[in-house]
């Protein structure tokens, strides 16, 4: 079955509808990679900082490929950027929660 990465960003408020603006112009970068399942921005809504970024890969092998190509050049402005002209991050801090799927559903089709 899959993997499921879930990275726990968290983000002042202050900063929220920057981190879902940078989300959202990046929209289509994840989705053409080998192995990629499905993406989700989860926003907090209960008096907590922390945004959940949640991707579903094949497996292990296709989220890493992933990290170390369009991910990584992603981040680093692809080498062209001078660390010094990036964007500040606009979370504070941030963790990789990792997860194998091991029993799914999803809706029943409703008879007709």
């Amino acid at each position: 079955m899959s993997i499921v990465k879930i990275n726990v960003l968290t983000v002042p408020a202050e900063q929220r509808e920057v981190l879902e603006k940078r989300f959202a112009s990046r929209a289509g970068a994840v989705e053409s990679s080998d192995g990629f399942e499905w993406f989700e921005l989860l926003r907090p809504v209960d008096g907590t900082d922390n945004y959940l970024v949640y991707t579903r890969w094949r497996d292990e092998a296709s989220f890493e490929a992933w990290m170390e190509g369009p991910m990584k050049q992603a981040h680093q402005g692809g080498g062209e950027q001078p660390p010094a002209d990036r964007p500040k991050p606009a979370a504070s801090a941030s963790t990789v929660w990792s997860f194998e799927v091991v029993q799914q559903t999803g809706p029943k089709n409703p008879e007709a």
